[in-house]
């Protein structure tokens, strides 16, 4: 028979446990991340999907804090840098600020290449990623046998670029100003547009993106992405950029 304090001890771990349960199970039934806000007249999208949706190649803790943190924190750099001493720059979208980035003042320049660039590929990145996301139309399925000889090649050649990227960047596939497919690599958060290339795929090899869960094998985590790829998303970008 128990005594007063080990009643008292049970209910209170009860009630910890069915608050856990609670948690859990609400996170596991959201169906959107929600998009921080920023003052400015740059905002971080929704993610549009819950956190764990990616799960096992990228965990909720980690999407939950790439989006919400650092993705919240290039925006809001990036409207300060505006509001300070870009104000001619405010009303452009952040596709003509990258594209324009070398007729800009070096002390704007340096916030939007940075700042904006991280705003722009991740709000991409977010939209490339999906579980069981289909494959290449057989428009860019042709062109990327044409150009890299086959899918296996493609992602031989992808993934070289991404483990090869010393410190932090990106692995692109792009259209090229000839319309043809490439593989680059961008250092920080350079973007493609500002070289006038036209990003399909993009995968962020910035340590945040993936320490948490795959540590310093960086590898392993490109070896994950091929399974996450949103080919609908990218489908679409390349019947854009070609037609």
């Amino acid at each position: 028979m128990m005594n007063r304090r080990q009643a008292v001890a049970t209910t209170l771990l009860s009630g910890a446990a069915f608050s856990l349960i609670t948690k859990s199970s609400s996170r596991a039934e959201e169906t959107k991340a929600s998009a921080p806000v920023a003052n400015g007249p740059f905002t971080v999208p929704p993610l549009g999907y819950a956190y764990d949706a990616l799960e096992p190649y990228i965990d909720a803790e980690t999407m939950q804090l790439h989006h919400d943190k650092h993705h919240a924190a290039y925006v809001t750099k990036l409207n300060e840098a505006l509001a300070d001493d870009g104000k001619d720059y405010a009303k452009m979208s952040i596709e003509e600020l990258l594209i324009g980035l070398s007729a800009m003042p070096e002390a704007v320049q340096k916030a939007v290449r940075n700042q904006g660039g991280g705003h722009y590929n991740h709000t991409l990145f977010w939209q490339m990623l999906k579980k069981d996301g289909g494959a290449p139309s057989e428009a860019l399925a042709a062109a990327i046998n044409k150009s890299f000889g086959s899918i296996e090649e493609f992602w031989k050649k992808f993934g070289e670029a991404a483990t090869k990227q010393f410190g932090s960047g990106w692995a692109w596939l792009v259209v090229d100003a000839d319309k043809k497919l490439a593989v680059v690599s961008t250092p920080n958060q350079n973007s493609p547009i500002t070289d006038k290339q036209t990003p399909l795929l993009g995968l962020d090899v910035w340590e945040h993106a993936y320490y948490l869960k795959y540590r310093n094998k960086r590898p392993d985590y490109i070896a994950a992405f091929p399974k996450i790829v949103n080919w609908e998303f990218v489908n679409s970008r390349y019947a854009k950029a070609v037609g």
